[in-house]
């Protein structure tokens, strides 16, 4: 569905193919494989097995040499892989341990939260969402495995697959978004770029498809919260991007943190057994999350650490992440006969099932001399390339935007010039003296500017420079505000109940808007920010995310027109925290709102009669519709959309549907749109949302043109989980939509009977 991005072309035989197989399809390698676990295990002891359960490491700030202790204890075979182990001479000192001093030379895996980059920093996931493109996701990870495996890194925890629909969530970050379809296309071509052509390729980081499962549905956006997900909605919007991940071939899944319906995630047995080796097949290993199964105490879920090592045994958790209830309690365990050997035996098995799969007892050492490939030329190419087609522009009133480059600009804010704000959560390795950001981009270029941090951070409430900034923009023709929020104020464990633009911004583009100058908003942040308080203030609003890397670059690309914005919310944009959590698939209710019948709070007439406001589901303040639907976003021209057309009013086992639209650039310039459909099934078993994405193509057209764009309808497409847990499509009627986004678009129906 996706168009290949020129540079992506050019570098196509450098990052390869990307394919793998899928561990549904068993072929004669398999037995092989099998006879090779079966052989090993017979000569592991058991101290050697409960070593393969063991992930050590420290925090990644933690640094100093390796304790003799820990050598001893991979030499005793007692470690089946590391975490945070950055130092390249100790990743080989410790691989030469394993592999020539440890009884049976089983080979270690090194892993690490390479999320959106290792070096040369992408774009959050939540913004590589924005791109809808899976080559920019792919490609993405297949330059950060590229880079981090020079560093012996073989493990990635990623790509997260939760589904997330609260903007408060600090994670939502790392997210893919709110809709299943968009995160399932995006997770296999994380997989597929992580991975490579080959897992025994050393340039091959396995994947982790991660967190299994719910993370994302936490309890008012409050990280590590209670999810409560009923059945029908875990099988219709939870886990289809994660059995996505696994038939692309992921070779990992990490378990959450939370507690989903009162069951914690790393002691889920039905989860763990019956979902993820039963019905998707999947033939890898499980890793907690840090500290997870011991966190199953607190929880409530387990009286002490022995207790805790019983449940996720049982479970099927394969590899405990630094907490040691598994090294501790396994032998009491088997003795008292609360686990068996042969439960501790098919645990071991898939750990080393994967190490074979990867080629590490034939090479397991870090390839030497590959520091070249950190910050390649072609590498951030594709940064600067993923920050383009990930921005999101919001508004542009009187096409404020592009700016003419001989434009006397004021840039403001305190994000202009901020280098390690700009990389964003999860970047662990990336280093902000490469960084590029918007004032360096400036002034590289040589256009007529004037900076005024005036905050000097996002949280900053200082109005001591305000008069300073006054000045600047009164000089200028436009000012380019440039903020948003900090890096630390998203990612784990940074969830926020108020989301507007932190500290003083919201003040300064106020006193900022008195000039009458036109303000071209610029935010970098981690998550959607409300803007409702200051939206009118300013002419034009361009969501970049943390942009990585090359931000800087792209940034000026877009505000002076040479590239134009590429992205597309993946997320329901808010008017408040207050009607977080909001997605655009959901249900109707009973009594759905509508302009007709609502009446905003300071419309209420004195001493109303309380029937008078239409009883419908909506805010009295902040109404019933986002500030930006699902799938917004706009580019620097116009695109008309006519003679939508169906093939068939009626969709069959044997015939699909063909929708087709005709779309026409009616602007000025060449620009892309991102056609995108959506299908409602109208009366269901159970009730079924308003719309569900199911199918999205970008095209680019020169001004003037029209082209005809296609999409088909089979039968798979209409088919959900009923109350029954029964996947099958349902006889009755479908409404079909092509449009901009979930909030518009040209309608038909069509019937199954």
């Amino acid at each position: 569905m996706k168009k290949l991005t020129t540079i992506a072309i050019c570098i196509a035989t450098f990052l390869g193919a990307c394919k793998t197989d899928s561990n549904s399809n068993k072929t004669p390698k398999d037995a092989e494989l099998e006879k090779r676990v079966t052989d090993l295990l017979s000569k592991m002891t058991l101290d050697e097995k409960i070593g393969q359960l063991n992930l050590r490491g420290t925090s990644s700030r933690v640094k100093g040499s390796l304790p003799e202790s820990l050598k001893q204890a991979v030499r005793d075979g007692k470690v089946g892989a590391f975490l945070n182990v950055m130092n390249k001479d100790y990743v080989d000192e410790l691989q030469k341990i394993a592999t020539e001093e440890s009884p049976n030379k089983i080979p270690l895996i090194f892993a690490r939260d390479v999320i959106h980059g290792f070096k040369t920093i992408f774009p959050i996931p939540l913004g590589l969402a924005a791109s809808w493109d899976t080559e920019v996701a792919k490609s993405s990870s297949r330059v950060a495995a590229i880079e981090a495996s020079s560093f012996g890194v073989r493990w990635t925890f990623a790509p997260m697959l939760d589904i997330s629909r609260d903007s408060r969530w600090g994670r939502v970050a790392e997210s893919p978004g709110e809709d299943p379809y968009l995160a399932s296309q995006l997770g296999k071509a994380y997989v597929e770029g992580f991975q490579g052509d080959s897992l025994n390729d050393p340039t091959s980081l396995i994947a982790c498809a991660k967190h299994f499962i719910g993370y994302g549905a936490a309890i008012g956006g409050r990280d590590y919260n209670t999810a409560i997900i009923n059945k029908e909605l875990m099988h219709n919007v939870y886990l289809p991007p994660f059995k996505s991940a696994f038939d692309a071939g992921s070779q990992t899944v990490m378990t959450s943190f939370n507690e989903t319906n009162g069951v914690p995630a790393s002691g889920d047995k039905h989860l763990l057994r019956n979902i993820l080796r039963d019905k998707f097949q999947f033939d890898g290993f499980v890793v907690s999350d840090w500290d997870s199964v011991i966190e199953m105490i607190p929880h409530g879920f387990a009286k002490d650490e022995k207790h805790a090592a019983e449940i996720g045994i049982n479970a099927g958790l394969n590899m405990e992440m630094t907490s040691k209830s598994y090294e501790n309690h396994v032998k009491e365990l088997l003795n008292e006969g609360k686990v068996t050997e042969k439960q501790i035996n098919e645990l071991v098995a898939d750990i080393l099932r994967v190490k074979f799969r990867m080629g590490l007892f034939e090479n397991a050492n870090r390839v030497q001399n590959t520091t070249e490939v950190l910050y390649a030329k072609n590498h951030l190419e594709l940064a600067k390339e993923a920050a383009v087609k990930s921005s999101v522009l919001l508004k542009n009133k009187n096409n404020v935007l592009p700016l003419n480059k001989n434009t006397k600009i004021a840039v403001i804010g305190p994000l202009a010039d901020k280098p390690r704000e700009q990389l964003g959560t999860w970047t662990f390795d990336g280093e902000k003296e490469h960084t590029i950001t918007p004032i360096n981009a400036f002034q590289k270029k040589k256009v007529d500017f004037k900076f005024v941090e005036t905050l000097s951070y996002s949280r900053d409430i200082s109005e001591t420079q305000f008069q300073k900034a006054m000045l600047a923009a009164k000089q200028s023709d436009v000012i380019v505000f440039i903020g948003g929020e900090e890096a630390i104020l998203s990612g784990e464990a940074h969830s926020r109940s108020n989301i507007n633009l932190p500290g003083a911004q919201e003040k300064l583009i106020k006193e900022l808007a008195k000039t009458n100058k036109p303000i071209v908003l610029v935010i970098m942040a981690g998550r959607p920010i409300t803007i409702t308080n200051i939206v009118d203030d300013v002419d034009a609003v361009l969501m970049t995310w943390h942009s990585g890397t090359m931000g800087g670059p792209a940034i000026f690309d877009m505000v002076f027109g040479d590239k134009e914005p590429g992205g597309r919310l993946p997320i329901t944009w808010p008017k408040v925290a207050g009607q977080l959590p909001l997605f655009y698939n959901h249900k109707n209710t009973g009594r759905p709102a509508s302009s007709k019948e609502f009446v905003h709070i300071d419309s209420i007439p004195i001493g109303a009669w309380q029937s008078s406001l239409g009883n419908t589901s909506h805010y009295l303040d902040a109404g019933f519709t986002p500030h930006f639907p699902f799938g917004y976003g706009l580019g620097y021209t116009k695109f008309k959309y006519t003679n939508l057309k169906l093939s068939s009013g009626k969709i069959s086992k044997d015939q699909n549907i063909k929708v087709s639209v005709d779309i026409e650039n009616t602007g000025k310039r060449q620009g892309e749109e991102l056609v995108q459909m959506y299908v409602q099934d109208v009366v269901g078993s159970i009730t079924r949302p308003v719309k569900e994405l199911k199918g999205f193509e970008r095209i680019a057209l020169q001004s003037g043109e029209k082209r005809t764009v296609s999409f088909e309808i089979n039968l798979e497409d209409l088919k959900y989980y009923n109350s029954e847990l029964t996947y099958d499509v349902e006889k009755g009627d479908f409404n079909v939509w092509i449009g901009k986004n979930a909030s518009e678009g040209l309608k038909a129906s069509f019937r199954y009977e």
